[in-house]
């Protein structure tokens, strides 16, 4: 077994797994300016296949959605991407893959964090009303007879962190939540094994089983949530989403969003 500390002292290193697919290589970077970029530099250039994860000690400009920052104190948290082939032909896919990593990651923290773990719409990780982690798929689409290339799959996840920045809501990380303290590596690496099992079943087509689970655990759900969309803000019930990703919500009328286009109050 690789020694952690020896792992420290480079900046590129295979970390041994025993996982059949996703998790293999395992490779771990002492700091890298974003998992995201660095995955899909190595998928492009094609030094990375299906299943190689990134792990990283530090993120000197992580990504999160629409643009945002995802800041993580070294060495402390989950910061981990991963090389896929979706393989998949279903116009609603990109979402549904999204779902099945959010499911993943669910399934995870669930089982230190407990019953009172959700995913928040798109794709969240949430403990109560405190954001746990987060997800950014970006995707590589080629020709129409190419499809669908790649998807890069960045994971962040709260772990041992227990002091954050101001200004970024209300996080929350499972030392937190549990009073104790975790190997982020060896957790990374548990994670890839409940991604691994979560993928089976996207790539086996089990797409109406996937957005059933993802609407059963979805943040809020049948409870009434305030919205903004441009300058408005209104209240609204959440009933679920829709296969193609949009959040379904019902109040004087039956309303669906896309991604991007009303924001939670709560998160203000």
């Amino acid at each position: 077994m690789t020694n952690f500390a020896q792992l420290k002292n480079s900046n590129l290193l295979s970390y041994p797994t025993t996982f059949n697919t996703i998790g293999q290589p395992f490779i771990l970077l002492t700091s890298v300016d974003s998992t995201n970029n660095y995955a899909m530099g190595r998928a492009r250039e094609g030094t990375a296949t299906h299943g190689t994860a990134f792990f990283a000690l530090e993120q000197t400009a992580g990504k999160g959605q629409r643009g945002r920052t995802w800041h993580t104190r070294k060495g402390e948290n989950i910061i981990l991407s991963l090389v896929l082939n979706p393989s998949a032909t279903q116009p609603d896919a990109p979402f549904l893959l999204s779902a099945t990593i959010a499911l993943a990651c669910y399934d995870f923290y669930k089982n230190f964090a407990g019953e009172d773990t959700h995913i928040k719409w798109p794709n969240d990780l949430y403990w109560r009303d405190r954001k746990a982690g987060g997800i950014l798929i970006e995707n590589v689409f080629g020709s129409s007879a190419v499809g669908w290339q790649w998807a890069i799959a960045g994971i962040g996840i709260n772990i041992n962190q227990t002091e954050f920045e101001s200004g970024l809501g209300k996080p929350v990380s499972l030392k937190q939540i549990t009073g104790k303290e975790y190997n982020v590596t060896a957790l990374a690496a548990s994670l890839c094994e409940n991604i691994e099992k979560r993928f089976t079943n996207f790539r086996s087509g089990a797409y109406a089983e996937i957005l059933a689970e993802y609407n059963n655990v979805l943040y809020k759900r049948n409870e009434k949530v305030l919205l903004k969309k441009d300058n408005a803000v209104f209240e609204t019930t959440i009933r679920g989403v829709a296969p193609s990703g949009k959040l379904l919500t019902s109040d004087t009328l039956d309303r669906e969003f896309d991604f991007g286009e009303v924001s939670w109050v709560m998160d203000r």
